[in-house]
C-alpha cells in the first residue's frame, strides 16, 4: 500500500495506529536479526504517541497526512527522548535527545510516530553501512551484501518491510545509494528545499530527503519536508511544484565523473533501462560524456573530510582515535592534512562545477545515469577482489549533485547477478525536482517494481 492509503485507513478508522505500531514492532522483532538494520526501537512512548492519534481521530481531528504511521529515524538525526549516537564508540553514550531535528519534527506534525533508530556507517561517512557499535547492515535483498549507506539501515528496514517509513540524509549519495542497492525510491532534493536545523556536518552538501518504496510516496514526502527553518542561511524561501511539470530533453551520461567506461555488467543493465525509459517517456534519449574530471570527487572529499573533522573536534578525534572505525580514521588523518588553501580552493570550484551542470541541462533537461557504478559492497564495505573496508570513488555517481546542489532521483531499473538490485539515477535543473518526480511516475508506470525484497512483505499489506 501506498503511504497515502494507509494513512487513510487510519483517519477513516479501518486501522489504528496503535496497531500499525504493533505491527511494526512485531516485525522489526521477527525480521530484523540477520539484517541488523535497527539499532533501537521505542515501545512504550509510541503507543502512547499512536494513542493519542486514535483519540484525535476519535474526537473528528486531522492527525495529517502521515497518520499513525510508524517512522524510523537514522541514527544520525535527533528524536526527542532517543540518544543519536552517529553508529561511534565516541557517541555510544549519548543522552536522549532534547528535542526532535527539523525533519522528525515535521514527520511527526504530519502524524507518524516514531518507532526506532536505524544504523549508518560511523557519522555517516561512507557508501555502505557498517559501524563498530552496532556492526554490519545486510541487504535483504541478497543478505551477503550492503544495502549501501550511509542511510542502510533505513534502507534495509523499507525494503524488509519493517516499517512504511524511514528517514534518510544526503551529502554524497547517502538517500540514493541504498535506494539503488534496496529497489527503492530516494531523492537527493535541490540544495535548500529542506531547511536544516540542527547544522549538518558538511555545510555545503548535506540535505534531508525521501527514501520511499514509490514515487509517488517520494512526492508526498517532499511535501512535508520541504521549507525553510529559522537558522539555515540556505534554504530557499518558497517553491511550489509544478503539476504540468515535464522535460523537453534527456541526456544520458554512463558516468558523472570520468573514470572511463562502465564495467561490462553495468553498462548492460544501464543500456536495458535507457531503452525502456524512451519508451516510458516518449523522448529520444541523446548520449553525452561525463561532464566532470576527477577533480571534482577530490574536492568533494577534501570539503566532507575537514567539516567532519572540525565538527567532530580535533581534539576529540585524537584523544579517541583508537575508538573510530578504520575508514573513518584514515579520513580524518588525512583530513588534519589539508590546509586552508586547498579547503577552500575546492569550495570555490564547486562554483565552475555547478555552472557545468547549470549549462547542459538548462531549464528543459533531465539527466540519465546508473546510480552506482559497481554491482554492490559486501556488509564490511569490502568490494569483491579486495580486501580494503572502503570503496572507490570511482563506484558512485552521486557526490556530484551534492557539489552542484541540483536534485537527483535514484529509481529501481533491475537487477545484477548477485541479486543486489541496480538503479537509475535522473539528475535535473536547480529545483525542477518535478521534473525528475515527473518522469520518475513515468518510469514507475511503464516498469513497475516490488515494494520489497523477494520473501518479505510491504507494509500495509
Amino acid at each position: 500500500m501506498l503511504l497515502h492509503e494507509i494513512a487513510a485507513s487510519v483517519r477513516e478508522r479501518h486501522a489504528s495506529a496503535e496497531a500499525l505500531v504493533a505491527e511494526s514492532l512485531g516485525r522489526i522483532e521477527r525480521l530484523d536479526g540477520p539484517i541488523n538494520a535497527v539499532v533501537l526501537t521505542r515501545g512504550d512512548g509510541a503507543f502512547a504517541d499512536a494513542a493519542a492519534i486514535d483519540a484525535r481521530i476519535e474526537a473528528g481531528e486531522d492527525p495529517g497526512p502521515l497518520a499513525g504511521l510508524p517512522l524510523l529515524v537514522k541514527d544520525n538525526e535527533d528524536a526527542a527522548g532517543l540518544p543519536t549516537t552517529f553508529g561511534s564508540l565516541l557517541r555510544e553514550h549519548a543522552p536522549p535527545a532534547e528535542r526532535d531535528c527539523e525533519i522528525v519534527g515535521r514527520l511527526r506534525a504530519a502524524g507518524a510516530v516514531v518507532v526506532g533508530k536505524t544504523n549508518l556507517p560511523e557519522f555517516a561517512f561512507e557508501g555502505f553501512t557498517s559501524n563498530r557499535l552496532f556492526g554490519d547492515t545486510h541487504d535483504p535483498w541478497a543478505l551477503d551484501w550492503s544495502p549501501g549507506g550511509s542511510s542502510g539501515g533505513s534502507g534495509a528496514a523499507l525494503a524488509a518491510g519493517m516499517a512504511p517509513l524511514a528517514t534518510g540524509t544526503d551529502g554524497g549519495g547517502s538517500i540514493r545509494i541504498p535506494a539503488a542497492f534496496c529497489g527503492l525510491v530516494g531523492l537527493k532534493p535541490t540544495g535548500g528545499l529542506i531547511g536544516r536545523d540542527p547544522p549538518p556536518s558538511w555545510l555545503d552538501y548535506s540535505t534531508k530527503g525521501p527514501l520511499t518504496t514509490s514515487v509517488a510516496d517520494a512526492a508526498l514526502l517532499l511535501e512535508v519536508m520541504r521549507g525553510p527553518v529559522h537558522g539555515d542561511p540556505t534554504a530557499v524561501p518558497t517553491w511550489t511544484p509544478r503539476p504540468e511539470a515535464w522535460p523537453t530533453r534527456i541526456v544520458a551520461a554512463p558516468r558523472m565523473v570520468d573514470y572511463g567506461p562502465l564495467p561490462a555488467a553495468i553498462d548492460a543493465l544501464f543500456e536495458e533501462a535507457l531503452t525502456a525509459l524512451e519508451a516510458a517517456s516518449g523522448l529520444s534519449i541523446e548520449r553525452v560524456p561525463a561532464p566532470f574530471p576527477q577533480q571534482m570527487d577530490d574536492d568533494w572529499f577534501t570539503t566532507a573530510a575537514l567539516d567532519e573533522l572540525t565538527w567532530i573536534g580535533r581534539e576529540e578525534v585524537a584523544r579517541r582515535s583508537d575508538d573510530l572505525t578504520p575508514y573513518l580514521r584514515r579520513t580524518l588523518e588525512i583530513a588534519a592534512t589539508i590546509t586552508p588553501d586547498e579547503y577552500l580552493s575546492a569550495r570555490r570550484r564547486r562554483f565552475t562545477f555547478t555552472r557545468t551542470l547549470d549549462d547542459l541541462l538548462g531549464d528543459d533537461t533531465v539527466m540519465v545515469s546508473p546510480t552506482m557504478c559497481v554491482e554492490g559492497f559486501f556488509p564490511d564495505g569490502r568490494s569483491p577482489g579486495d580486501d580494503v573496508d572502503a570503496t572507490s570513488s570511482a563506484a558512485y555517481n552521486t557526490q556530484a549533485a551534492n557539489i552542484t546542489g541540483h536534485p537527483a532521483l535514484s529509481l529501481p531499473a533491475g537487477s545484477s547477478a548477485n541479486g543486489v538490485p541496480f538503479g537509475i539515477q535522473l539528475t535535473g535543473p536547480r529545483f525542477a525536482d518535478d521534473f525528475v518526480l515527473a518522469v520518475g511516475l513515468a518510469w514507475e508506470a511503464a516498469q513497475p517494481w516490488p515494494l520489497v525484497a523477494p520473501g518479505f512483505r510491504p507494509f500495509g499489506d
